[in-house]
């Protein structure tokens, strides 16, 4: 029961506060910080029309009594642009659309504030405050104004005017024109009124049109934080209106007019024109003659033209200079302002008659004449008779010459021509007559007036008929001709044909070739033709010649030729089989040592001479093989000993044969035989380098038998050399006598005289000997100029006196020997000189004695 009435009392004292919260609930509110704050209820707020989009600009800011939590809310009139936004919870206002104050400068705004109960919405104004962003904006565009020239410097003539949208010092604006150093106007920078500037006159005549920029510019001011001055610019376009102010002027002066022969009174000589200066309102004008006319001539006043009025006949001057008055007229018909010029006006005749050419029998257009070719530069061509003349009087009456045809070829004399003159022709190229080229020559003779209007003009044909002359030689088609024949042709047949051209006409045109050179006796020529050709005895041999070259001569009538060589290869044929030097050849191989048959054709190019080598039969077979290039001839790699070879033989007879065949690679193919009787053998293991040769040379017994020959014959002619030189020193030194004999001891510091023996040279002991030809060397000293011998040296003898040689007598040279013998270096070698050295100087001594003696005795008489 207690806790039932706990509960009850419990259940009533909430009923109660709740009832009692329900009577006291009261609506949340703004603050209302004032328009300068930035937070509340937005109230008056003024916002910068440059503020960027996306910037945070207030905070709504409000409470609830009962501090239960706010939210807040913003709303715009229906169909009005949104600009701002707000965040629920924390009531920050962030700007969502570009401002423009020029557009909007008030934002009508409803903000709203509820506790979730109660809801409180506030109507409040933001304005949009100014920033200096918009330019100038000129009024009554485009600026076209009219003046007269006449203006007077300083004078208004127009005002310009500008507005700006913005605020403030933004929104003035002031004028000034864009500099310039010809312009003649300046404008007020207040008002904007533009005027002549002091001192400035206009000219119509000199700037019909004047285009003045005009530039407004407004105070400045921020914008986006900067201080900026914004301008804008016009272009006033100023037509200066013409006054009457410059007087008529002549145009196209100088004026000149001709009175012909055939002029009648009322002819028109001239028409002057003359304009007002003022071109913009011109007045018309009056003409008249004020002096110069002499009563011959007359002027209409209104077109300016001038007439004869009288016949050319009766005119006294044949020059007049007329002065022509222009006026202008005034709006009364009076004469203003005026120009006077000058029309001379000159008596002239009247070209009325072309040039014309005569012949010796009167007028003539066509002049002809016949000569040789190339005549010499500078000849007159003097079977030309031909006249000009132009009947008309002074300048009518020059003209000019000149040919036309092939260039530079002739020239004419004179060019320029007055009335009348002779005409000469003259030769300037004479490669360009020619009759080669042509034999006829054509030019036109042109007359052509100079200073007339009508430029008349006449025209003669001029035709040389060329007589030919033998002035080109024949030339060949070509420098060389080259030619291939094969061997074995029979005689008469065709190798090449050559051609010379003579342009020359006639029998001088004619060639006729000829043949010679070395190599030309087998061929032959067609004199007419050119045909060369094989002599009919003629064969022809690859193998023996295979080139030829002579030349060819082609001369016409007169003798002038020139010449081509023709080169003649003549080609192999396959006409020679191969040939063994032997049909049965023997032969001993050695077990793993190839044999090699070789076979010779003679035919004397490829593929007519290679040789291919095959085995036609064996016994026994299939026991060989053979290289088919090189012939060489080998066992089949499997017998590899005697052993085999027996017991293919079945016998002790290792003798075996081959029939080889040589086949060329020609076409038709040639082939020969031969037999080849093999003795096989085994390999005998021999030493030195004796029997390396004999190895070497065993199927080449030949070349083995000539090194032993070359052997013999050195050992025989260094023995016959060195019993020469032993029997000459012995016998020169059996004429000394024993009594005579002068034992002179040689000092130890002087050099042993040595013989210098030009023969025999004993130098080491692999060359042995140095044989050297003792003829060859007197002949050239007794083919050298004979100068003083210097003294003799010992013991070369004197060449013979050259009395005693007879003319046609050949030279025979006195044998000498002389020798240096070489030691090997032996211990009993140098014992044995040291033994023999007091016996050798004496001796050498007295011998050298001995022959100075002599050979000054024969150099005494020899000169």
């Amino acid at each position: 029961m207690k806790k039932e009435k706990k509960t009850h009392a419990l259940l009533f004292l909430l009923m109660l506060h709740f009832t009692s919260a329900r009577q006291s609930d009261y609506a949340p509110y703004f603050y209302d910080n004032g328009p300068s704050s930035t937070n509340g209820n937005m109230a008056l707020f003024s916002i910068s029309e440059d503020t960027p989009v996306g910037t945070q600009i207030y905070v709504l800011n409000g409470t609830d009594p009962e501090e239960d939590p706010v939210r807040y809310g913003l709303a715009f009139e229906k169909g009005s642009t949104e600009y701002f936004r707000v965040d629920p919870k924390s009531g920050n206002v962030t700007l969502i659309q570009e401002l423009d104050r020029e557009k909007q400068d008030e934002i009508s705004v409803h903000v709203s504030i509820t506790d979730g109960r109660n809801k409180v919405v506030e109507t409040v104004r933001v304005f949009v405050t100014d920033t200096n962003d918009e330019p100038p904006e000129f009024l009554n565009l485009p600026f076209i104004i009219d003046i007269p020239e006449d203006t007077a410097p300083g004078s208004s003539i127009y005002r310009v005017q500008a507005v700006d949208k913005d605020m403030g010092s933004g929104g003035s604006v002031s004028y000034y024109l864009q500099t310039s150093p010809f312009t003649k106007f300046t404008i007020d920078g207040h008002s904007g009124i533009l005027r002549v500037k002091p001192g400035e006159t206009l000219d119509f005549e000199t700037t019909p049109t004047h285009f003045v920029t005009v530039v407004a510019k407004d105070g400045g001011g921020k914008y986006k934080g900067k201080h900026q001055v914004l301008t804008s610019t016009a272009t006033v376009t100023i037509n200066v209106i013409d006054s009457q102010d410059m007087p008529p002027y002549f145009v196209g002066t100088p004026y000149f007019g001709y009175i012909y022969e055939v002029s009648v009174p009322g002819s028109e000589i001239y028409t002057v024109y003359a304009k007002d200066g003022d071109q913009g309102n011109p007045n018309p004008i009056h003409y008249s003659i004020i002096n110069g006319s002499d009563g011959v001539f007359d002027i209409n006043s209104t077109s300016g033209c001038i007439t004869l009025t009288t016949f050319p006949s009766l005119l006294k001057n044949e020059l007049y200079e007329i002065k022509v008055k222009a006026s202008e007229i005034g709006p009364n018909n009076e004469l203003q302002d005026y120009d006077v010029t000058t029309v001379t006006v000159r008596v002239v005749d009247l070209n009325n008659h072309p040039p014309t050419f005569y012949g010796e029998n009167g007028p003539q257009n066509k002049f002809e004449v016949t000569m040789y070719e190339h005549p010499p530069a500078g000849e007159i061509l003097r079977g030309f008779k031909i006249t000009v003349n132009d009947s008309d009087q002074g300048a009518n009456a020059k003209f000019k010459l000149r040919l036309v045809g092939p260039s530079r070829v002739l020239r004419v004399v004179p060019q320029t021509v007055l009335n009348e003159a002779q005409v000469t022709i003259i030769v300037e190229d004479t490669s360009g007559i020619d009759y080669e080229k042509g034999p006829t020559l054509s030019f036109k003779l042109l007359a052509v007036e100079i200073d007339t209007p009508e430029r008349f003009s006449a025209t003669a044909d001029i035709v040389i008929n060329l007589l030919d002359t033998n002035d080109n030689i024949p030339k060949f088609t070509s420098e060389y001709y080259i030619a291939r024949v094969p061997e074995n042709s029979p005689g008469g047949s065709s190798v090449s044909s050559v051609t010379a051209n003579d342009p020359d006409s006639g029998s001088w045109g004619e060639v006729k070739y000829t043949i010679y050179g070395s190599g030309s006796d087998l061929f032959s020529i067609n004199a007419s033709s050119g045909l060369i050709t094989t002599q009919p005895w003629t064969s022809l041999d690859a193998e023996v010649r295979s080139k030829y070259n002579f030349y060819v001569k082609a001369e016409d009538s007169e003798g002038k030729y020139s010449l081509a060589e023709v080169f003649v290869t003549v080609t192999d044929m396959n006409d020679h089989a191969p040939e063994f030097d032997e049909v049965l050849v023997e032969k001993t191989m050695i077990i793993g040592t190839p044999v090699k048959i070789e076979a010779v054709d003679e035919d004397a190019e490829s593929p007519n001479n290679v040789i291919e080598y095959s085995i036609m039969t064996a016994d026994p077979d299939n026991a060989f093989d053979i290289n088919a290039d090189t012939g060489e001839i080998k066992l089949k790699p499997y017998i590899k000993s005697m052993e085999i070879v027996q017991n293919i033989t079945k016998q002790k007879d290792c003798k075996w044969s081959v029939v080889v065949e040589a086949r060329d690679r020609g076409s038709p193919s040639f082939s020969t035989t031969a037999v080849v009787n093999i003795d096989i053998t085994e390999a005998t293991p021999l030493k030195g380098p004796m029997a390396a040769f004999l190895m070497k040379s065993r199927d080449n017994p030949l070349k083995a038998l000539g090194m032993v020959t070359f052997i013999i014959s050195v050992l025989v002619g260094g023995t016959v050399l060195i019993s020469t030189a032993m029997y000459m020193r012995n016998s020169k030194s059996n004429r000394i006598m024993p009594a005579r004999r002068i034992i002179k001891r040689r000092p130890r510091d002087q050099q042993p005289w040595t013989f210098k023996i030009p023969v025999i040279k004993f130098t080491n002991p692999g060359e042995k000997f140095l044989i050297t030809n003792p003829e060859s060397s007197l002949q050239q000293e007794t083919g050298s100029p004979r100068l003083k011998p210097p003294p003799p040296i010992a013991p070369c003898l004197p060449p013979p006196p050259p009395s005693n040689v007879r003319p046609n007598e050949r030279l025979r040279a006195v044998p000498t020997i002389s020798g240096a013998l070489a030691s090997k270096g032996s211990k009993k070698a140098k014992s044995s000189r040291r033994k023999e050295g007091n016996i050798s100087s004496a001796l050498v001594s007295e011998l050298k004695m001995k022959l100075e003696q002599k050979i000054h005795e024969n150099n005494q008489g020899y000169y």
